[in-house]
């Protein structure tokens, strides 16, 4: 499980968490039912945004849910689980990023994949997982070119990019992929006026997941010699978190455009727990401007001076981290554990049943009954479960 949305349960609330392992499993069986067993490994937390953000447009409908069997992920319990247009979207985007993912690792040549028998099956499951997402796509109207495309301009511009390279010149593909998918969910739901708005903020998590990414992959990256956007291009942490504020207050924005149908989890998600992801990923609770005397480059402005780090694990190649993965969810370890090593990059990783320190409702203004980001909306009522 991959993603840089990872809410606490406890946090969601029985009404909402119900509502958010519904698109989790939905996503899930999507990619079984209509690419395989084998392509379940490409489920991930951001994929199923694009299920959440279909249905809290869509007028209320019978079909929304359907009960699944027994599952290990759950305990062999049965579910109610969601289906219909926007789980097959998100499944289709989730297995076209997912190929061009193997096929990045492949072209790097990363563990085992080193290897030109590994290689070599690499991929052959990448071409398939490419052409599955192409026929998902297709199948709900959506053209996965553009996908495509922005993978391969990605490419581009990190071969180019040097010191001085404007960072957000790197993520512009990322975000364009991200902003089309947002988009069609308007599509799917039958609001083609929120297009607009959904592809801002698209446009803008994608930037997000660009710049999470970078920020948290930033020293193992240096460490490996490997590529990384912050350090090609000479961006101090400072403005990559200046950056990622800015994008959390465009979402947040472009989110009060949207006319939703039922809108609770998909503004708790996007306006409240990304705001969660970046303080993950900079080590902090706190906003990204820059104290008196705190370093301007570095962790230390945003957190606990840094320690002498831990040797770093060697990633897995694709097959060894194949077999990890379908272990992981086989003995609910992904669900349950409080703590598990992710299956490819072996980063820890928050169960998401784990219990943890929730906290109180932090709408990011101490008072989430009267939260300017939440002004015209009915998630943050004082039953705190935002």
């Amino acid at each position: 499980m991959f993603g840089i949305v990872r809410p606490c349960s406890h946090r969601l609330g029985e009404r909402l968490k119900s509502q958010w392992m519904a698109h989790l499993c939905g996503l899930c069986l999507a990619l079984r039912g209509d690419h395989g067993q084998f392509a379940r490994v490409v489920t991930n937390y951001d994929g199923l945004l694009i299920s959440v953000l279909t249905e809290a447009q869509a007028e209320k409908a019978a079909g929304r849910r359907r009960t699944a069997g027994p599952c290990p992920l759950r305990g062999m319990r049965t579910a109610s689980v969601a289906q219909g247009e926007g789980a097959r979207l998100a499944a289709a985007v989730s297995l076209v990023l997912a190929s061009a993912k193997v096929r990045d690792h492949v072209a790097d040549g990363d563990g085992l994949l080193a290897r030109r028998p590994v290689a070599v099956a690499a991929r052959r499951v990448a071409r398939s997982w490419g052409r599955a997402g192409e026929r998902g796509g297709a199948a709900v109207g959506f053209d996965t070119a553009v996908l495509v495309d922005a993978v391969d301009r990605q490419i581009g511009l990190e071969a180019l990019a040097g010191p001085g390279t404007p960072l957000l010149t790197v993520t512009e593909p990322t975000e364009t992929a991200t902003a089309a998918a947002f988009a069609h969910t308007a599509v799917l739901a039958g609001r083609p006026g929120n297009a607009v708005p959904l592809a801002e903020a698209g446009r803008l998590f994608g930037r997000l997941a660009h710049l999470l990414d970078a920020v948290e992959d930033r020293d193992a990256d240096a460490r490996a010699g490997a590529w990384n956007p912050l350090t090609a291009t000479g961006t101090p942490l400072t403005e990559a978190r200046r950056l990622a504020d800015d994008a959390l207050h465009g979402i947040r924005l472009a989110l009060k455009d949207v006319e939703f149908s039922e809108g609770r989890l998909a503004h708790l998600l996007l306006a409240h727990e990304l705001e969660r992801s970046v303080d993950r990923a900079f080590g902090t609770s706190s906003c990204g401007h820059p104290h008196p005397g705190a370093a301007q480059e570095g962790r230390a402005a945003f957190g606990p001076p840094p320690q002498m780090p831990a040797p770093p694990k060697q990633p897995r190649g694709l097959l060894a981290g194949c077999a990890v993965a379908l272990g992981l969810f086989c003995t609910c370890q992904v669900c349950c554990a409080d703590e598990f090593e992710g299956p490819w990059s072996r980063k820890k990783h928050e169960g998401c049943c784990s219990n943890c320190d929730c906290g109180n409702c932090d709408c990011g203004c101490g008072d989430c009954c009267n939260c300017d980001c939440c002004d015209g909306c009915d998630c943050c009522g004082c039953d705190c479960s935002c």
